[in-house]
């Protein structure tokens, strides 16, 4: 056997040895648990394990897992109904205060369309002449911009922003943000908005237990007293080289930034709740 091959193989021997000894002392990444059965629904609760910083600043009680099933969106001028489902899934403290989720959780990326299309939200009437009727359309996500609280059977607090998904707008349009998002605070009760906005009432929801499960169902939470702020990120794609912000025409024609008293939230919301010990015995 020839030198070089000798010394290619023993090489390979050695590659292979350091091979196993990492896999046998790296650490391994913490594996998000399964719920037990009958319980799937709620696998985007955490454990304090999945989420270290959790042991000293959050004590998981509760698993959630709601699903709006229906209602709209009203800010400005645009009106977005919800013809999607949205779940948010995750983890509550005893007091119902405060929510974390593991990366199962947290708020579903549900595609609404806006009515009016990508030239409803731009006033670009030309853009017909280089999309087909498909590009034309324009969809919101609603995305959490902070974490939900004040979680309880006839509210919830949801900070939130809207990205305005069109290829003409580019990949980071949003309506709120991280930093200004648009907060919701739904109730089942009767609302005291600003003027010009009237007070509207929600629906509180039917209430059953079955099989450890608590079920709320068929509540309607609203809000009609936040304010939303305007657009950023928005920029005309169609010439990559020579991109053109766009946050000036979404505003004007969405009728952003928007004060509180202007604006509407109404969510047709379903409700589970399981004690974390019965989720993950």
């Amino acid at each position: 056997m020839s030198q070089p091959v000798m010394l290619a193989r023993r090489f390979g021997v050695v590659v292979a040895m350091l091979a196993a000894a990492v896999a046998l002392f790296a650490p391994t990444a913490q594996a998000v648990e399964e719920p037990a059965l009958g319980f799937g629904q709620f696998a985007g609760c955490p454990n304090n394990e999945e989420v270290p910083e959790l042991e000293v600043e959050f004590d998981v009680v509760f698993c959630l897992h709601s699903v709006v099933t229906g209602g709209h969106l009203q800010a400005g001028s645009k009106d977005v109904p919800i013809t999607n489902p949205i779940t948010l899934t995750g983890s509550t403290d005893g007091a119902f205060e405060e929510f974390r989720y593991n990366s199962q959780g947290g708020l579903s990326k549900a595609k609404q369309e806006v009515p009016g299309g990508v030239i409803g939200i731009t006033g670009l009437d030309w853009l017909v002449k280089f999309l087909n009727a498909d590009a034309l359309k324009l969809y919101a996500i609603t995305e959490l911009a902070g974490e939900p609280s004040k979680l309880t059977f006839t509210s919830v607090t949801l900070p939130i922003k809207v990205h305005l998904v069109n290829p003409v707008l580019g990949n980071n349009c949003y309506i709120g943000s991280d930093t200004k998002p648009i907060v919701l605070n739904l109730i089942t009760g009767t609302t005291e908005p600003p003027g010009p906005n009237e007070p509207i009432t929600g629906v509180e929801p039917s209430f059953k237990e079955e099989n450890e499960i608590v079920y709320l169902e068929n509540g309607t939470f609203v809000d009609n007293s936040f304010a939303v702020p305007g657009a950023s990120g928005c920029k005309l794609t169609l010439f990559p080289f020579l991109p053109i912000s766009l946050d000036g025409l979404v505003n004007g024609q969405a009728g952003i930034p928007a004060a509180a008293g202007t604006n509407e939230a109404e969510q047709e919301l379903d409700l589970e709740i399981a004690l974390h010990e019965s989720v993950f015995p």
